[in-house]
C-alpha cells in the first residue's frame, strides 16, 4: 500500500486549468464550430448549384435570404432582448456582408469583370464567367448563415424558459417517487441525461446548414420540447436519496 501511495507521489497530477483558461477554450471551440457550420453551408449551397437547382443559380439563395428576414418581419413579436427581431437579424447580417467584403472577393470580381481585352483579358473573362455564381452565392449564404445564428440567439430564452419549467416539473416528480417510495431507474437517468447536450447543439448544427429556407419555429420548438422532456425526466429519475 505505501508503495502505491509513493508511486502516485512520484507522477505529478496534470495541472487543472482555470476558469478563465477553460471558457477561452470553449470559446474558441465554438467559434471554431460556428466556422465550419459555414463553410458547410457554403459547400452545400455550391453543391446544390451545381447538381440540383442550375437553373435557379445565385437567385436560390437570394431568396433564401429574402425569405429567412420575412419569417421575422411576420410571424414575431417583440423579443425580451430586442425590440425589433428582424431588424436585429438584419444587422448581423449586414456586419456579415461587410466582412464578407473584407476579403476582397467582391473587388476582385469587378476588376475582372471589368478586363480589357486581349488574350489575358479573353482568359480571365472566362474565369470570372465560371466563377460568379459560386462567389455571388457564398456572399448570399454568408448574410442567411448570419440571419440564422441571430435566430438561434434569440430562441436562447426559449431552452432557458423550457429547462427551468423542467427542472422544477421533475423535482416534483422526483419527491414524489421519493415519498411514495417509488423505484429509481439509473437506465432511464442516463440515457435522458445525454440528450440533453445534442438537444442544445444540434439546433445549432441543423439549422445553420440548412440548404432550403425553414421556419425557425420548426426547428427550435422540436429541440426545446426535446431538451425540456429530456431535462425533466433526468430531474426525476435523479438519486432518490442525496
Amino acid at each position: 500500500m505505501m508503495a502505491q501511495v509513493r508511486e502516485r507521489s512520484d507522477h505529478p497530477q496534470p495541472a487543472q486549468r482555470g476558469i478563465v483558461l477553460r471558457s477561452l477554450g470553449g470559446i474558441f471551440r465554438l467559434a471554431g464550430w460556428l466556422l465550419l457550420a459555414l463553410v458547410f453551408s457554403i459547400l452545400t449551397e455550391w453543391v446544390g448549384l451545381t447538381f440540383f437547382w442550375q437553373d435557379q443559380g445565385v437567385a436560390h439563395c437570394h431568396r433564401m435570404l429574402e425569405h429567412e428576414v420575412s419569417y421575422l418581419q411576420s410571424g414575431y413579436r417583440p423579443h425580451p432582448l430586442v425590440h425589433d427581431p428582424a431588424r436585429f437579424a438584419a444587422g448581423w447580417a449586414e456586419s456579415a456582408r461587410r466582412l464578407f467584403d473584407k476579403t476582397g472577393l467582391p473587388d476582385w470580381a469587378d476588376r475582372v469583370a471589368d478586363s480589357g481585352g486581349g488574350r489575358l483579358g479573353a482568359w480571365t473573362g472566362r474565369l470570372y464567367r465560371l466563377v460568379e455564381p459560386y462567389l455571388w452565392s457564398a456572399w448570399y449564404i454568408v448574410q442567411v448563415f448570419a440571419v440564422r445564428l441571430a435566430v438561434l440567439t434569440l430562441a436562447l430564452p426559449a431552452f432557458a424558459l423550457a429547462g427551468m419549467a423542467a427542472v422544477s416539473d421533475g423535482l416534483v416528480q422526483r419527491d414524489l417517487r421519493k415519498y411514495g417510495g417509488g423505484r429509481e431507474s439509473a437506465f432511464v437517468y442516463h440515457h435522458a441525461k445525454r440528450l440533453i447536450g445534442p438537444s442544445l447543439i444540434l439546433p445549432w448544427i441543423v439549422y445553420l446548414a440548412l440548404p432550403v429556407s425553414v421556419h425557425p419555429n420548426f426547428v427550435v420548438l422540436p429541440f426545446a420540447a426535446l431538451f425540456g422532456i429530456s431535462v425533466a425526466v433526468a430531474a426525476s429519475m435523479f438519486k432518490k436519496y442525496l
